[in-house]
C-alpha cells in the first residue's frame, strides 16, 4: 500500500511540474553579469526562485535550508558534497542543509534553474566555503 502511495505521489508531482514548465519558460532575465535571481513563489514553508548563471556559483552551504534544484536550460559541472556531477536540462538535485555545493557553467548560454528552498529563504543563510 505504501509503495502505491509513493508512486501516486510521484506521478502527481511530475504532472504538476510539467504543467508549470511552460509558465517558467516565460521568465527572462534582465541584463546581468553572472547570476540573476527572480523569486516566483514564497510562503512560510518555502521560497521558489528561477536563477540564471553565466559563469559560476561559488562553493557554499545553507545551515538551515534544504534546496531542490531542477535544471531548465544549460549544462554545467555541479559540486555536491564530495562529488562532481555533469548536469543538463531535466536533471534534479536535492541538496540537504549543510551540504557544500557550487556550480561551473559549461554551456555557451546561461544555465537556468528552478530552485526551491525550504523553509522560507530570505537570502541570509548562505555560508561561503573557502577551498
Amino acid at each position: 500500500m505504501q509503495k502505491r502511495f509513493l508512486v501516486l505521489l510521484l506521478i502527481v508531482a511530475v504532472v504538476g511540474l510539467s504543467q508549470n514548465l511552460p509558465e517558467l519558460k516565460k521568465h527572462q532575465p534582465g541584463d546581468f553579469d553572472n547570476i540573476f535571481v527572480e523569486k516566483i513563489a514564497d510562503d512560510a514553508n518555502q521560497t521558489s526562485f528561477i536563477i540564471w548563471i553565466k559563469n559560476e556559483v561559488a562553493l557554499h552551504k545553507h545551515a538551515d535550508h534544504t534546496e531542490n534544484i531542477y535544471i531548465l536550460e544549460g549544462k554545467g559541472e555541479m559540486i555536491l558534497g564530495e562529488e562532481k556531477h555533469i548536469i543538463n536540462k531535466g536533471d534534479y538535485f536535492n541538496i540537504p542543509k549543510n551540504t557544500p555545493h557550487g556550480l561551473k557553467v559549461l554551456s555557451s548560454s546561461p544555465i537556468k534553474v528552478l530552485s526551491i528552498q525550504s523553509p522560507k529563504f530570505d537570502g541570509t543563510d548562505r555560508i561561503l566555503i573557502n577551498e
